[in-house]
C-alpha cells in the first residue's frame, strides 16, 4: 500500500477549493502602475504630445529607443510645438521597463500599458515603429497579431507618469500636473502622503523649508 499513498494527496486537493484562475483567459488584476508595453499618447484634441526632442533616448540605460525629431510643417501641424517625433522606435529585445522614458518626458508623451503577453517570430517584428506606438483615434493602444489583449490593459497607461510627477514634494500631492489623454480626458491624481496636507509648524533650527508652489505666481 505504500505505493499509493502518494495518492492520497492527490485526492485531498480535488475536493479543496482552487485557488488557480484560467490563464490566459481570465488574467489576474495588474498594479496600478505597472510597467508593460509603451505606447505614444495624444492630446485630447488629436494631436501628438511627441515633440521629438529625444530625450527618452538619451535617459535609457538600454540603449533601446531611437528617436529623430522634425520641423512641424506650418500647413498641417503634427504636435503643438515647433517640432514633432518623425521617427520613434523601440527595441523590445533590449527594453528592462524601467520608466526611465517616462520620467524624462517633458510632454507625457510615452507611458506604459498593463500589457506585458507579447511574442516574436522574427526580430524585426521585436523593433515597434511610431505607427504601432502611437494610439489610434479613440486613444487605445493598437492591438498587434502577437500581443495578448483582453481588452482593458491599457485604460490607466499612465499611472506611473502620474505619481512620478510631483517629484517629492508633499505640497504638491492631489494637485493635478499633466495634460488630458485623447478618450480619456484629464485624469484624477492620486493621494500619497495624506488625503489633506496639514499647515507646516515652526521650523526646528537647521531644517530645511519646502518651496510652496504657489508662492512666486
Amino acid at each position: 500500500m505504500g505505493r499509493f499513498s502518494g495518492f492520497g494527496v492527490t485526492l485531498r486537493q480535488m475536493f479543496r477549493p482552487r485557488v488557480t484562475t484560467h490563464y490566459p483567459e481570465v488574467k489576474r488584476p495588474k498594479p496600478e502602475r505597472f510597467h508593460g508595453r509603451h505606447i505614444l499618447n495624444r492630446y485630447e484634441d488629436g494631436m501628438e504630445k511627441c515633440i521629438g526632442c529625444e530625450l527618452c533616448a538619451g535617459v535609457c540605460p538600454a540603449r533601446c529607443i531611437y528617436v529623430r525629431g522634425a520641423d512641424n510643417p506650418p500647413d498641417a501641424p503634427v504636435s503643438p510645438g515647433e517640432r514633432y517625433g518623425f521617427v520613434y522606435e523601440i527595441n523590445f529585445l533590449r527594453c528592462i521597463h524601467c520608466d526611465l522614458c517616462i520620467e524624462a518626458c517633458p510632454t507625457e508623451a510615452i507611458t506604459e500599458t498593463k500589457l506585458f503577453e507579447f511574442s516574436f517570430t522574427n526580430r524585426a517584428d521585436a523593433i515597434y515603429t511610431k505607427n504601432e506606438l502611437l494610439v489610434d483615434d479613440q486613444g487605445r493602444a493598437r492591438r498587434l497579431p502577437w500581443e495578448q489583449w483582453m481588452g482593458d490593459e491599457d485604460e490607466r497607461a499612465s499611472a506611473w507618469m502620474r505619481a512620478t510627477s510631483p517629484n517629492g514634494a508633499a505640497v504638491y500631492e492631489g494637485r493635478v500636473q499633466w495634460s488630458g489623454e485623447l478618450g480619456f480626458g484629464v485624469r484624477p491624481a492620486e493621494h500619497g502622503q495624506a488625503d489633506e496636507l496639514e499647515e507646516p509648524g515652526p521650523r526646528e533650527s537647521g531644517e530645511r523649508e519646502i518651496a510652496d508652489p504657489e508662492r512666486g505666481r
